[in-house]
């Protein structure tokens, strides 16, 4: 089967943005930063903890900055209760499994977040293929990840599909090919398809969807 499924984490299978904001809130306050909403839109969502250090933490050293926002995830995750997962998406993932259409997480987060909010969503075992930026040579904006996500799962960029929330995340998936459906969580569709989003959606029972789904099949079989 040459059509895959992939699908960012954070905002995209779950909405975690105002849990990721509070714990950025919280680490960053020490050193005399506050981030806001649209701080945190702008310049973290989306968006790698190598780059994000760099933008924010300037003053201190690579080591300390990885230091800080291991902190930083730490906090996100102690702060981690029970999560729903985005509206349609289980029946988007049995409609996956009734194709057979493989299915990838591909994150900019850290592989310990991911796992336990994959384990939170009780996901770990119907998305067992997890591709964490962080450990590839590069991280998105970088369409690596997508590129390894869709070798992965055996699938061809023309007839797969990516879905994220972020700048950066639906820039990587284009750059590898893939078309996207962004999920306005944090950003409208304007910025989303201004990104190079195919369309975008609330959530995942959005009809076109499954019609564009449909589309990457027929044309997988023609």
């Amino acid at each position: 089967m040459k059509t895959a499924l992939l699908f960012d984490l954070d905002g995209t299978l779950v909405d975690t943005d105002a849990l990721h904001l509070a714990a950025f809130q919280e680490v960053l306050a020490p050193h005399g930063i506050s981030v806001t909403k649209a701080q945190y839109v702008a310049g973290i969502m989306g968006n790698s903890n190598a780059n994000i250090g760099a933008a924010f933490l300037p003053h201190l050293t690579p080591a300390q900055q990885e230091e800080t926002l291991a902190a930083k995830e730490a906090a996100f995750r102690q702060a981690l209760g029970s999560l729903t997962p985005m509206a349609g998406l289980l029946a988007l993932l049995d409609l996956a499994d009734e194709l057979a259409l493989p299915c990838a997480v591909v994150t900019n987060a850290p592989r310990a977040n991911a796992v336990v909010m994959l384990e939170a969503l009780g996901l770990a075992r119907r998305l067992p293929i997890l591709i964490i930026g962080a450990e590839l040579a590069r991280a998105k904006p970088d369409p690596l990840p997508y590129l390894t996500g869709l070798e992965k799962t055996g699938a061809e960029a023309a007839h797969s599909i990516a879905f994220e929330d972020s700048l950066s995340g639906v820039r990587a998936a284009h750059a590898a090919g893939v078309t996207v459906v962004g999920l306005t969580t944090g950003l409208d569709e304007a910025r989303l398809m201004g990104a190079r989003a195919a369309f975008a959606v609330a959530d995942f029972t959005d009809p076109r969807i499954l019609q564009l789904i449909r589309q990457k099949m027929a044309y997988t079989n023609a």
